[in-house]
């Protein structure tokens, strides 16, 4: 229910999926705001199938563009372009909004805390930094 309310803020109030506000954030920390395919398929756990159709997309309304790598010429980079990084910054406002509202709001100091603990705790045995 929660990803569900996240996901309709960011639609409502953005026109950005969750999945497309994920790659852009991904883009716009990165390096040179540009990614491998295949490191942003990566870090953002999606499929490189589902990947390529969300860049198609944004691609397609300009959020991103697909780059060839040079030093290899079946890697392709997705980077971020001013509109995306335009897109990204408008949307996060209220999306951060929403989440605070949404979570952090109902619970105290000690329970952000748990939270946090809980959260490092899954995070290490997953084996993710």
């Amino acid at each position: 229910m929660l990803f569900d309310r996240l996901d309709r803020q960011l639609q409502r109030d953005a026109g950005l999926s969750h999945a497309d506000y994920e790659i852009l954030v991904r883009l716009s920390e990165a390096e040179g705001q540009r990614l491998r395919m295949s490191e942003l398929a990566s870090s953002t756990l999606f499929s490189r199938s589902r990947l390529s159709h969300a860049v198609a997309r944004l691609e397609r309304d300009g959020k991103v563009r697909r780059q060839s790598c040079p030093s290899d010429g079946r890697g392709t980079f997705a980077v971020l372009t001013p509109e995306g990084a335009d897109a990204l910054a408008a949307a996060a406002p209220a999306h951060a909004g929403e989440v605070r509202r949404q979570v952090f709001d109902q619970l105290t100091p000690t329970q952000v805390e748990e939270l946090r603990r809980i959260s490092d705790a899954i995070r290490a045995r997953l084996g993710v930094d």
